[in-house]
């Protein structure tokens, strides 16, 4: 049997496969903490579930539309005004099974062989495999801890071509924790206005994690509007992770080209899950609003932890509910049985060493940082990082 050449051209994601090698030490009996994945580990809330309940007992249970049921691409506008004061119409919003899918849509409604799209590192690590999978090229844009992982509009001018079809980034970001402001996100846009021709694809996924102050959209500049497709969805800021809901934000034309691909993959999304994700959207957010008061508290918990950490430069995230510390200072050290030579062999010793996972900084395009996870209880928290600590010390 020969398999498609397409399997060559991207990995696995090593957020997903650092959670399978803590499963497989976890079914050995083995205490792992997982520090890996990104997802709240809070339940969700109860006026979403019993939203759920009623559509099952309601009979939603057939076929939806490609593009999501009407009602709930209403509630999508009615979240974009009521919370970023962004006017859409239900035709301008593509409902998927979760945001990773939304960003696959437009990607592939975008991208040709050899296009190119700009991404600041780092990145979350399944925009550059998307891209490759739709035969473009990636262009990354190297940000620092010193500029607070953020591109500048100087940097992605520079990094500009005849080619360039896209750019893509996330505010709040995913893994680095760095939120870009208005002035900011308006230095950007003033850039963009000159090349119309490129196509923004904002992921606002962590919209409501955020730790300095309300949440800003690069889609509120009226002159790049029609260049923007903003990304969200349910996972993050309702712990809808399971119910996979995702969708887009864009002009008229990007929408019908990506409810096209979407007819032909996977159709609409769960009828149940379109009608609670009607009841999160237009419903309460006090649940949310305490889940990001909760993450605020680990944060400022896990960032005293990693900054006792000898040799650890670390970014304080402005939101997300990640750590993203620089660990090179241990590349070249040895615990007599191994020597740690990169950010992967780093992570690899603290799930073997500490029983803790991780996931190596590589992934995201940064090789020299590891991201943590702060989405767990406060006391697996402060135990994992006693562990961290512990071992890291063993390496001389």
């Amino acid at each position: 049997m020969e398999l498609s050449s397409l399997l060559n051209r991207f990995s696995e994601p090593e957020t997903l496969k650092m959670a399978k090698l803590g499963r497989e030490l976890r079914a050995k009996g083995v205490d792992v903490i997982d520090l890996s994945l990104g997802e709240p580990d809070f339940d969700t809330p109860q006026h979403i579930k019993d939203a759920a309940i009623k559509a099952i007992n309601d009979n939603w249970s057939h076929y939806t539309p490609v593009a999501g049921f009407l009602d709930l691409r209403e509630a999508v506008c009615t979240k974009l005004k009521r919370d970023n004061n962004l006017d859409y119409t239900p035709e301008q919003i593509i409902t998927s099974t979760g945001a990773k899918q939304s960003l696959a849509n437009a990607l592939l409604a975008l991208v040709d062989e050899e296009d190119e799209v700009i991404i600041p590192t780092p990145y979350w690590v399944t925009y550059s495999e998307l891209v490759k999978i739709a035969r473009g090229k990636v262009v990354e844009i190297r940000t620092t801890v010193e500029a607070g992982f953020k591109a500048t509009p100087a940097q992605i001018e520079a990094a500009i071509t005849p080619k360039t079809k896209v750019f893509m980034f996330s505010s709040p970001c995913n893994p680095s924790g760095a939120v870009y402001s208005k002035a900011e996100l308006e230095a950007l846009a003033n850039l963009f206005k000159k090349y119309p021709h490129i196509t923004i694809l904002s992921d606002e996924i962590y919209e409501y994690i955020n730790f300095i102050g309300k949440h800003e959209s690069i889609a509120q500049f009226s002159e790049i509007k029609d260049q923007v497709i903003v990304i969200n969805g349910l996972s993050k800021g309702f712990a809808m992770t399971g119910w996979r809901l995702g969708y887009t934000a864009s002009n008229i034309t990007l929408a019908k080209a990506m409810e096209k691909l979407q007819g032909q993959f996977t159709s609409g999304t769960s009828s149940i899950t379109q009608k609670a994700a009607v009841a999160a959207l237009v419903g309460d957010l006090k649940p949310s609003i305490a889940m990001t008061e909760e993450f605020t508290r680990r944060r400022t918990t896990t960032l005293a932890l990693v900054n006792a950490i000898p040799g650890f430069k670390c970014f304080a995230p402005e939101g997300a509910f990640y750590v993203f510390p620089d660990v090179s200072s241990y590349y070249g050290k040895s615990d007599g049985q191994q020597t740690i030579k990169n950010a992967s062999d780093l992570s690899m010793f603290l799930l073997n060493t500490a029983h803790v996972s991780s996931v190596m900084g590589d992934a995201f395009g940064e090789p020299h940082c590891v991201r943590f996870s702060f989405a767990n209880s406060m006391e697996n928290i402060e135990k994992a990082w006693a562990r961290i600590r512990e071992a890291l010390a063993t390496l001389k």
